[in-house]
Formats: C-alpha cells, structure tokens, sequence
C-alpha cells in the first residue's frame, strides 16, 4: 500500500517550506544522478515526470535516442535534515522511462523490481538486511582525502580510542530523522573502519536506502573534516570493507498469516531451516561465481577478497562459520535469514540484489539440493584439504570475474541485454585501464634493481 498520494506530498512541501526538490536515480555504475528542480515544478513532476537527456548517464542510451523521463516514487520523498531549514532541500527517488511511457531495460531500479515481481508470482516477499562498512579517513586543507584514518581504533572500541564517535553518532541521527530503523553502529576491526547496520526492508526500499546511507554518510563526514569511502580496500594489510547481504523470503500459509519461508522447526538436519532455505542458499552458491561482478565490481574489490583478512573468498555454506561465503546466523522464526558475505559496498545495490535474489529462486525454481555444509576454518585451511571437501574459490580479480559472469546465463538474463552489455563493456575497460597501468608497487621493486 503507498505510503503518500500526490496530495500528502504537495501537502507536506508546503507546509516544510520545501524549495528545491532533487529528483534522484541511479546508473549502471551504482553513481547517484540528480536533477533539481523549484517547488514550482512540482505539480508538473507529479503529474508527468521530469525528461533529461540519457545519452549522458553511463549505461542509459545513445545519444541519437536520447530522450529519457524520471518519474518519482512518492514514497520515497524525504526531507534532507542537513540542509537550511528555510527554504528546504527535498528528494524522491526516480524510476525511468522511455518516451513512449514503458519502463527503461536498463535503469537498475527497474531491473530489481523485475525480479521482485518474479519473487511475488511465485508467492514469495523478499526481504533484505545489508550489513554496510566504511571508512573514515582525514582530509587536507583543501578538502581533499588523505591516507591517514581518523583514528586508531579496533573492533567496538569506545572513545578516545575512536574519536570518530561523535560523526558517526551524527550520521545515525541523521538517518532516523530520515526514517531509517537503526539497530547498531560501532567500530569495526581496521582502524578507521566503522560500520552502521539499519532494519531490514523489502528489496527495493533496501536498495534505496543504501544508496542514500552512502550519501549522508559522506555528507556528514565532510563536516567533520572527514572523508567517507566505500572503496572495499582503501588500505594494504588491514582488513576491507563488505556489505554483508542478508536475504529472507516470506510468504502466506494457508491460514493467510505471513511466515518466514525459510523457517522449518521439523527440519531433520536440525538447523530449522526448510527445503526452501536449502534450494536458495544452493542456488546463490551455484551461481555466486557468475554474479561476482556485480557484487564486487571493481579492481579492488579483489584486493579484499583474499585470505587473511575475514572476506571470505571460498564458495561454501554453515550455520555458523565466519570463513564460508554464506553463513546462517542463529535467529530462528520470522528471523530466519542467510548471509551472503561476499558484496562490498561499492556494488551498485540493484543489481547486486538482483542477481542474489535471482540465483536463489533459481534454486528453488529447479529443486536444488544443498551441497554439505563446510565448518572447518577455511582461511587456515591448505588446497588439499579444500579439494577434498569440493570447495572451489571466487574469482581472483575482475578480469576473471567478468569472463565467470560470461559463462552464466542467469546474469545476462537479470541484467537483459543494455544493461548487461554496457555493464560489461564498462567493467573490461577498466581491468584493461587498470592493467596498463603502473603502480608504485613496481616503481619501487623495479625501478632501481632493473
């Protein structure tokens, strides 16, 4: 049921003194895009959208069909509490169309709504709770980042130790006033390194809510000399950041009362999860190869995702160890969830929750059975062992997670062919930048000796 109607709105900006009204989407690159327009558009906006030119986002069209329309998800209307309170900043979140009034193949937000709705037509509610890290590092006097964190604390360490406290602090207000549910914030293990976790929420308001998480978080940092990053490995030797996936599917019993698909008290295994539960996580292990660029989309990524540091990097499931790519965490019932621990929060969240939603109705659409659970520390654990138990490893580096998503039909299929294409013409130009490219690594071990 929609939350406002065009009246509540019009209603609202006025009665907020709402002057300017930033109409947001998303591109192929996971890049928020705006176009702002006055209070005196907005009966317009409401009415028929807003047309700009697509030809100039990364991903949309060309520039011969460039034409393109945002038309905004009334929901999605917030005030932005950071802005002058006379003459305020608001924002809807837009969904964009074609000039003939159908939804675009290629907008992100569309694309995970086509698989929510595939979800729905198998009797299914999808709900997601991304786990969100980020560091905090010191700006210059210019305002630019430095390589100095903003502090030197570790895991849920309090201050002085983290003298980052009172900007997070400030980041979680700012998110409550917004209408987000907090449920935690803390330090995390890297110096510098903090995390804010917020209530879970049906697919596509999650997705937006990390997009705007990504936005105050760098807001409010900047007031506080700070420069926020969600590059997954900004720093050699320390652990990375990831945004933890947690994914649920709810549905009706025959009772017409809501229940957590995923939950089983009869289960035989004795971990209470259902047949259900089983063909998902299989069906996310099946295909997580294919989808890791999108989960973890750019050259860095994969400077994370190596042993050592608590990304996992080997495709296995259990009910409690931290070292396979999916865990189960211990709440049971209507909290019933698993937890893809592989996506960095660089990812586009659309397409990242796309491609994981997609790969376990997958599973569940072809009665995958579970492959066996892996409970050994897999970080400290040799090749020989792995092959033993069939534990096979993520791709190694974006090039090599580009040629997996080639041979797996399902990405394509979510992404439909513009998205796909332009994702992966996108993604091969930047390992082919990235690799011809010379880094201070070699100037350093080469430059001198050779």
């Amino acid at each position: 049921m929609a939350k406002y109607s065009k009246e509540d709105i019009i209603r609202m900006v006025d009665e907020e003194d709402v002057k300017f009204i930033r109409l947001q989407f998303i591109d192929i690159a996971g890049q928020p895009k705006n176009v702002a327009v006055l209070r005196s558009s907005l009966e317009s906006i409401l009415e028929d959208g807003m047309m700009f030119d697509g030809s100039s986002i990364e991903g949309f069209v060309k520039i011969d069909e460039s034409d393109m329309y945002l038309k905004p998800d009334l929901d999605t209307f917030t005030i932005f509490p950071w802005r002058p309170q006379h003459g305020k900043v608001a924002r809807f979140i837009c969904d964009v169309y074609t000039p003939d009034g159908q939804p675009f193949d290629g907008d992100p937000r569309g694309i995970l709504k086509r698989v929510v709705k595939r979800a729905a037509d198998m009797g299914y509610t999808v709900n997601i709770g991304n786990e969100c890290e980020f560091f905090l590092f010191h700006t210059d006097e210019n305002g630019y980042p430095t390589e100095k964190v903003g502090d030197t604390a570790g895991y849920f360490d309090l201050a002085p130790i983290d003298s980052a406290v009172d900007c997070r602090r400030e980041i979680c207000l700012t998110l409550e006033k917004m209408g987000y549910t907090i449920e935690a914030s803390h330090h995390e293990v890297a110096p510098g390194q903090h995390e804010i976790d917020f209530k879970y929420e049906d697919a596509v308001t999650t997705a937006d809510y990390v997009v705007t998480f990504r936005t105050v978080v760098k807001t409010i940092a900047r007031k506080y000399g700070l420069h926020a990053t969600f590059m997954p490995k900004p720093k050699q030797g320390i652990n990375g950041s990831g945004m933890h996936t947690n994914m649920s599917l709810f549905k009706k019993d025959e009772n017409g009362n809501t229940v957590n698909a995923f939950f089983d008290p009869e289960d035989p295994n004795g971990l209470q999860l259902s047949k259900t539960a089983y063909s998902y996580i299989e069906g996310v292990l099946s295909h997580v190869k294919g989808i890791t660029a999108i989960t973890n989309p750019l050259v860095n990524s994969y400077k994370r995702l190596v042993p050592g540091y608590e990304a996992p990097c080997y495709i296995a499931w259990s009910a409690s160890n931290r070292s396979d790519i999916i865990r189960i965490p211990a709440s049971r019932g209507m909290g019933t969830r698993c937890e893809l621990r592989s996506p960095d929060p660089s990812t586009n969240p659309y397409l990242c929750l796309a491609c994981c939603i997609a790969a376990g109705l997958d599973g569940i659409e072809k009665g995958m059975k579970i492959r066996d659970s892996v409970d050994i520390n897999l970080f400290t654990s040799t090749q020989k062992e792995r092959d033993a138990l069939g534990v096979d490893s993520l791709p190694g580096s974006l090039e090599e997670a580009v040629k997996a998503m080639d041979k797996d039909p399902l990405v394509r299929e979510v992404l439909g062919e513009h998205a796909y294409d332009c994702f992966k013409r996108m993604k091969k130009a930047e390992w082919d930048a990235y690799r011809m490219s010379v880094s201070r690594w070699e100037i350093k071990n080469y430059l001198f000796t050779y």
